[in-house]
């Protein structure tokens, strides 16, 4: 059963001070959306179809499985710092045929979280270069929790973590995969990504991200 828990958040967690970066929250409530296509001012969709649609009486943001490509949408604003962002994802396989999906952070070339079942782990990438990985089960026709976060470390080094865990679970202590970048810029939206080689739909739920807004 899915559950109607979305909250729309929009709120800032400390104001501006002196140069200091700007840490927003943002929840998106897909019940206050139309269905059809999703809102511009929240998703820009760079590739794929995605759209808002009801399922079992509740809507989702949902990638049409007819293209079959790496479906991408980006969320919220641009980012300049930290990056946080969470979702909860619905996908299924059909015989041999599996989905790929996960979420990103810091634009298209950013670091990206992404479930592959067809090999059975979860990928820590960036861009199209996968760094880590680790095994993990995953269950068709269930929802999973994917959290991408990127921090910065000592000196010019970033911490990249990703956790994975099931819907109906506590999101762990310790993230499932890490890796360190001492190149990274730091910019850019987070990202939702979803490819249907299963020929079925993949949806998003409980959308949720944190960015760092530069001062002007």
């Amino acid at each position: 059963m899915m559950k109607r828990n979305w909250i729309l958040i929009l709120a800032a967690l400390a104001p501006v001070s002196g140069l200091h970066a700007e840490p927003q929250n943002f929840a998106f409530d897909c019940e206050a959306w139309q269905a059809g296509e999703p809102p511009k001012e929240d998703v820009y969709v760079v590739e794929g179809k995605f759209a808002v649609t009801a399922v079992s009486g509740n809507k989702v943001l949902q990638i049409d499985p007819a293209e079959l490509v790496d479906a991408t949408a980006q969320l919220a604003v641009s980012g300049a710092g930290p990056a946080t962002v969470h979702a909860k994802i619905f996908a299924s396989k059909a015989g041999r045929s599996y989905p790929r999906f996960g979420v990103g952070v810091h634009g298209m070339s950013g670091h990206r979280l992404m479930m592959n079942p067809a090999r059975k782990v979860v990928e820590l990438m960036k861009g199209d270069e996968v760094i880590t990985s680790a095994p993990i089960a995953w269950t068709s026709d269930a929802w999973v929790n994917l959290k991408l976060e990127a921090t910065k470390g000592e000196g010019d080094t970033w911490k990249i973590a990703g956790k994975v865990w099931a819907a109906d679970a506590m999101e762990p202590a310790e993230p499932t995969v890490t890796a360190d970048d001492a190149k990274l810029k730091g910019q850019g939206k987070v990202s939702i990504w979803g490819a249907p080689y299963s020929g079925t739909p993949i949806l998003f739920d409980e959308l949720k991200v944190q960015v760092e807004i530069a001062p002007k």
